[in-house]
């Protein structure tokens, strides 16, 4: 094994984020840089910034210099290799979103790695191709370099059977039609980091509140997950920041077969145009909703607040009762007013919220004698890709 660096790669149909950690004499990994790629093939913007959150470089580029993810990766390679000359990489790990029924780890990717996860593209139109661009601009420029795939639905395999199906001919469940669950990385990530943050739940009964521009929830139990609020897409589930969350399938055969929407045209109103932004008509980002006087953002604050906790109550009766909440990610680490109206319509699961500890943003939200806890807990996905890469190459 040779290298000190490891690359984390997360490419989508837009944008490409990479991340730079460095292996210290421990074998610790440490963030270097963290940068992101936006508007490929549009107004690419390229944007760095150092473990502390300075910018290194923030600049708009030329769009005929970034078409497609693979000029992202040469663009992203050229800066790292400038700037960090003495920098080689171990390994490159890569987000990818769909792992299918067959993937519970991540994986070194090989010829025959690659030809599965482009199989599983139908699955996961919009992701799975942009993960696997890059996958594949690096196998053509960096052969030799091992790279490992970490996917969003790995987590989740250990799901009983029941949290998978859903009720339809079997022969759809044996085609690939069941409850995946996503943002798995995240979840694994949260799951490794409690022994050392909350030992006293690690083990217990924990629903995570991965809430961000994507959201959804997550049943821990002893570490492990037993349900959750995504299914067979990324779609499913609470309401998110474009996205519907649960819907009756009924709509979706209304806007068919009686509004004539083609399948573009329902792809995009479920991805792009509903959940908050659809609701408030206003923005798709929970801070602007709360700072507006327009009815219909309030409205569909309410509504997240109220689709969050009833899901909380469902996750509850799956675990069997509640030990503890904990919230991550974007909406979730930085919006105390959402997580104190969260916590009071889950006052029946036994939290008291320490109002003054949820302002601050403390580990520890829940007062000292509150049956079931409630914790803020930042999340950390390149980490846990950085830590997996590292791990495969460790174990050749």
């Amino acid at each position: 094994m040779s290298g000190n660096a490891i690359l984390v790669v997360n490419a989508g149909s837009s944008s490409l984020k990479f991340a730079l950690f460095r292996l210290d004499t421990a074998d610790s990994l440490q963030l270097a840089v963290r940068g992101q790629i936006d508007g490929i093939g549009s107004r690419p913007q390229f944007k760095v910034k150092d473990d502390a959150g300075q910018a290194l470089a923030e600049r708009e580029l030329e769009v005929t210099d970034v078409r497609e993810v693979k000029d992202a990766i040469a663009l992203a390679g050229l800066w790292l290799s400038t700037h960090f000359p003495g920098e080689a990489l171990l390994a490159v790990g890569h987000r990818v979103v769909h792992g299918g029924a067959d993937y519970a780890q991540p994986v070194r990717v090989d010829d025959a790695v690659f030809a599965d996860l482009e199989k599983l593209t139908p699955l996961a139109p919009l992701h799975q191709p942009h993960n696997l661009a890059a996958i594949r601009a690096l196998r053509e420029t960096r052969p030799e370099l091992p790279q490992v795939a970490c996917f969003d639905t790995a987590f989740h395999r250990t799901h009983p059977q029941l949290a998978d199906l859903y009720a339809l001919p079997w022969d759809y469940y044996e085609a690939g039609v069941r409850r995946y669950g996503f943002h798995g990385l995240s979840y694994e990530y949260i799951a490794s980091v409690l022994p050392q943050v909350a030992p006293s739940i690690a083990q217990g009964r924990v629903i995570v509140a991965h809430l961000g521009s994507g959201a959804s929830l997550c049943a821990l139990r002893a570490g492990k997950s037993v349900d959750s609020t995504m299914g067979f897409s990324p779609l499913d589930g609470i309401p998110m920041g474009t996205r519907p969350g649960a819907l009756d399938p009924g709509v979706l055969l209304y806007l068919v077969g009686q509004r004539g929407m083609t399948a573009a045209a329902l792809e995009k109103l479920l991805y792009k145009q509903s959940g908050l932004l659809g609701l408030s008509g206003v923005s798709n980002d929970m801070r602007l909703l709360q700072e507006s006087a327009e009815p219909r953002a309030k409205l569909a604050v309410d509504y997240f607040v109220h689709y969050v906790a009833k899901e909380i109550g469902a996750l509850a009766v799956v675990l069997g009762g509640l030990d503890a909440l904990v919230f991550t990610a974007g909406i979730g680490e930085n919006a105390p007013a959402i997580r104190a109206r969260i916590v009071a319509a889950c006052g029946w699961l036994g939290i008291t919220l320490d109002s003054n500890a949820n302002q601050r943003g403390d580990a520890c939200i829940s007062t000292a004698d509150s049956p079931a806890s409630a914790w803020v807990v930042p999340t950390n996905e390149e980490l846990m890709i950085a830590r997996h890469a590292l791990t495969q190459v460790q174990g050749e």
